[in-house]
């Protein structure tokens, strides 16, 4: 495996070597993305712990401003776990600028929503897809047959390619943030980059209304047996309106500063119910 990482400068203690991104890709954080998930954002505690040893490097001298880097970073973050480094890595090159004053803080959060949507398709598409049904074709197989060594051989073909790309990525991630965005940086090719990611992220998020929302209004308008319920003029409108509607609910109840553990236990409330008297399916 080959990077294009710099080595750090002889007795420079802080700076970025290729042992901190492994580490980096290797750590709890990393390899814990699925066990820290939730309903409110996801992976982001995961990803916040993955940065947390590196960040320190970075921000050694300013602890409040480690404080707000894992701040950024504890911002709703969703992907395909193998390729979590890989954005971490691209993110740490981020911070470097952000600690010199080169680029808005902002930035590096506009950059990771931008890369959730494709990376997750590719990603999902790769691992869960094919190498996945790939790895379980073969260990069943050698089980049928009566070979010990199928849950073995299914552990190494669908995880030997997923570890070598969280060490690969993590390094060519932040090789390719280095690089890329320095000279973004001086053609004023970031302003542009910055803009697009926020126009990615906020179809991301449009998209994400309808496709992690599953509740629809099915009470009929009228007795017929094939009478139109209000969730067919509501797709009439619009289809998605509802996750819509409720998308812009919650973030004006998150606005007003509501604790989202109460709106998490009110959806839940609010879904038995409805399911109970038949308003919501």
């Amino acid at each position: 495996m080959t990077s294009d990482v710099q080595a750090p400068v002889a007795g420079d203690q802080y700076a970025i070597t290729k042992k901190d991104l492994t580490e980096m890709a290797l750590n709890d954080g990393s390899l814990g993305m699925e066990f820290s998930w939730t309903y409110y954002k996801q992976m982001n505690l995961a990803f916040a712990v993955m940065m947390g040893k590196v960040l320190k490097k970075v921000y050694h001298d300013d602890p409040e401003g480690y404080a707000a880097a894992l701040g950024r970073h504890a911002a709703f973050f969703n992907i395909t776990v193998q390729f979590a480094p890989f954005v971490g890595g691209i993110a740490l090159s981020m911070e470097e600028r952000i600690k010199r004053g080169e680029i808005e803080p902002e930035a590096v959060n506009d950059v990771k929503a931008a890369l959730m949507g494709p990376l997750s398709g590719l990603g999902d598409s790769i691992f869960l897809a094919t190498i996945r049904v790939i790895a379980a074709a073969v260990g069943i197989s050698l089980m049928q047959a009566g070979n010990p060594f199928g849950p073995i051989a299914f552990l190494l073909i669908y995880n030997l390619p997923g570890f070598w790309l969280r060490i690969w990525g993590a390094q060519k991630g932040y090789d390719l943030g280095v690089n890329f965005l320095e000279q973004a940086q001086r053609t004023g090719l970031m302003a542009k980059v910055m803009s697009a990611a926020a126009i990615i992220g906020a179809m991301v998020i449009g998209a994400m209304t309808v496709d992690m929302f599953w509740a629809e209004i099915p009470v009929a308008l009228s007795a017929a047996e094939d009478a139109a319920t209000i969730q067919d003029i509501l797709n009439e409108i619009m289809p998605g309106i509802l996750g819509l509607g409720a998308f812009w609910a919650y973030y004006w109840l998150l606005s007003k500063k509501i604790n989202p553990s109460y709106l998490v236990l009110g959806t839940m409330v609010l879904g038995v119910i409805g399911a109970f008297f038949g308003f919501l399916g």
